[in-house]
């Protein structure tokens, strides 16, 4: 009986664990080469088949019929039909590769107006001018030659590269567009010709996992991100970085149908990430914070400055998460400022992570970040992300919002102006959060997972239901704020005495004139926090002029030195972007 459970256990762990990584890679291009549904294919399919090497006659005859539709989509074309014309190898008919040179003539994408749009369009003019390197500007939709057209796109992913390793990217830790990233510099590491190109690119890939990994708990993105879509908020699996830490490290799960972004990262380079990143990536046995320095997207209007600097601290270990950023309008839109992240065994379906926002809607923030004329702003956003002009919303960043993090304690400030559109906070309190409780303090306790939270909000709130469960804490005060203190499970005997102790903590806070707060937290520190002013930790002001480019136990890059060191045991890597060597 014994013998018999112990193998009936470990079919459950084989079950359960992730196959390797040629497995996994194979696992998604079939999935795209065989579709479950008889419809006609479509460009995805076409390179899978051709990556797999089957079906060319088919593959060609439907390029054909796609392209004669006529291409649509700007640089979301572009993606798919360059891996096209490189896992060709010989496999499409003439006339089909006929058509797709023929298309870069008649058909003119548009560049974009991302970072993420500018990687791909430029990574993939690269590319096809590099492999018709003899045509002239009259066969280019962008009347220059080949050889003009590689020049121009070398130049913009050298420099965009250069400004990414000294001084932060701009669309950063976003749990859906890192695909957008990982995929060009996929490509670029396969397909590139240029030595010092694809040296670059297959840094670049170790560089933006590396990036993603001392962030991740069990396959799941935390922190505070760029971009982030209303369900990848709320629930933290439903986002394509999900797919990307099943891919290499074999956490977590992956989504029910491959996004396209690891279909197309897998059909060039399939990258599979060195030990150390493994290590980095799954390694939880010891509490840390890890920093980062970030940058503002392009800021055209208001500002002296193209770029401002952007502050994230993440608080990470076994249980639960906690990420921040200093609060302000730092990405258009979908900005993500703050949250918690728990720990579950299964995270699909479930809304493990609590965080507030303010609801902050305005043409002055999409004027700075935006050029289109001011008529049309709002109206435009609104067409393609719905919930931006909604006071209901999870997901946006606010001038009027202040946020400062030490280990697991945060301090969130809010000083609304009078008149501004939608005047109050948010606060998401989970469907999944266990033992809610209204204390008579004023504190609020939750438990989810093996994470304990408590939560003072600053002034008066309500409830207001979710659709899809959970509750929204409704907090009109201008003056506002709340104060948060995580602690693991582990470090309690029960709930009540995790009680006990936050209520023993001082704390002082003042908001009629500036908001303010001191707080003695669960970690023995004295925080104070002014709006407006750089925060103290016992006495000391933060000195935001010496945040590093990374710091913590497994990342190291001082601003400006193009270098990274990854770190784990006695593991080093080193990546020399000034001399394009790996140590």
């Amino acid at each position: 009986m014994i013998r018999l459970l112990a193998v009936l256990l470990l079919g459950v762990q084989l079950q359960a664990a992730a196959p390797p990584f040629p497995q996994r890679v194979r696992q998604v291009i079939e999935a795209f080469a065989h579709p479950a549904t008889p419809a006609p294919l479509s460009y995805s399919n076409i390179a899978a088949k051709l990556k797999l090497h089957e079906d060319p006659a088919q593959c060609s005859n439907r390029l054909q019929e796609l392209l004669a539709e006529g291409p649509s989509g700007d640089m979301f074309w572009m993606f798919p039909v360059t891996a096209i014309a490189y896992l060709d190898q010989g496999q499409l008919s003439q006339p089909a590769r006929q058509a797709l040179r023929q298309s870069l003539k008649t058909y003119m994408p548009y560049r974009g107006d991302t970072e993420n749009h500018w990687l791909l369009y430029y990574t993939c003019l690269y590319l096809m001018a590099q492999q018709w390197p003899d045509l002239t500007a009259d066969q280019w939709f962008t009347g220059k030659s080949s050889q003009e057209n590689m020049r121009e796109a070398a130049g913009w992913i050298e420099s965009w590269v250069q400004l990414t390793t000294t001084r932060g990217q701009g669309e950063y830790d976003s749990p859906h567009y890192m695909g957008v990233y990982l995929l060009p510099m996929s490509y670029l590491a396969e397909w590139a010709r240029d030595p010092a190109m694809k040296q670059r690119a297959a840094m670049m890939l170790d560089y933006l996992i590396a990036d993603y990994a001392a962030e991740s708990l069990d396959g799941i993105y935390t922190g505070a991100h760029s971009r982030v879509y209303d369900n990848g908020a709320v629930e933290k699996w439903n986002n394509v970085s999900s797919d990307f830490g099943w891919l290499w490290f074999g956490q977590g799960y992956p989504l029910p149908s491959p996004s396209s972004f690891l279909l197309f990262y897998t059909l060039a380079s399939d990258y599979e990430p060195p030990a150390i990143l493994q290590q980095i990536a799954t390694d939880r046995t010891q509490p840390y914070t890890h920093y980062e320095r970030k940058r503002t997207r392009n800021r055209w209007r208001f500002f002296d400055e193209l770029h401002g600097p952007v502050y994230k601290t993440t608080y990470m270990r076994r249980e639960y998460a906690v990420s921040s950023d200093q609060g302000g309008t730092l990405q258009p839109i979908q900005e993500h400022s703050w949250d918690v992240t728990w720990h579950v065994d299964d995270p699909r379906g479930v809304h493990n992570t609590f965080f507030s926002l303010h609801p902050y809607s305005s043409l002055h923030e999409l004027q700075t970040y935006f050029t289109f004329p001011p008529d049309q702003g709002v109206a435009e956003v609104v067409s393609s992300k719905k919930s931006y002009d909604s006071p209901d919303k999870f997901v946006g960043g606010s001038p009027y919002e202040q946020i400062f993090q030490d280990q697991d304690s945060v301090i969130v400030l809010y000083d609304i102006p009078p008149g501004t559109r939608f005047p109050h906070i948010n606060g998401f309190f989970s469907k999944d959060l266990a033992d809610v409780r209204e204390d008579p303090s004023g504190w609020l306790f939750a438990r989810g997972g093996d994470a304990l939270i408590a939560c003072r909000p600053l002034q008066p709130y309500s409830w207001k239901p979710i659709d899809g469960g959970g509750r929204r804490l409704f907090s009109p005060s201008l003056k506002n704020g709340l104060v948060v203190q995580v602690a693991a499970r582990s470090e309690f005997h029960d709930m009540d005495a995790f009680r006990q102790a936050i209520l023993a903590l001082p704390l002082e806070f003042k908001l009629d004139a500036t908001p303010t707060v001191r707080f003695r937290s669960l970690r023995g520190k004295t925080l104070q926090c002014t709006f407006g002013q750089a925060p103290t930790v016992d006495g000391s002001t933060v000195d935001y002029a010496k945040w590093p480019l990374f710091g913590g136990p497994f990342l190291e890059a001082p601003v400006d030195s193009q270098q990274l060191l990854l770190k784990h045991g006695a593991l080093r890597r080193k990546l020399d972007f000034g001399t394009l060597t790996v140590e």
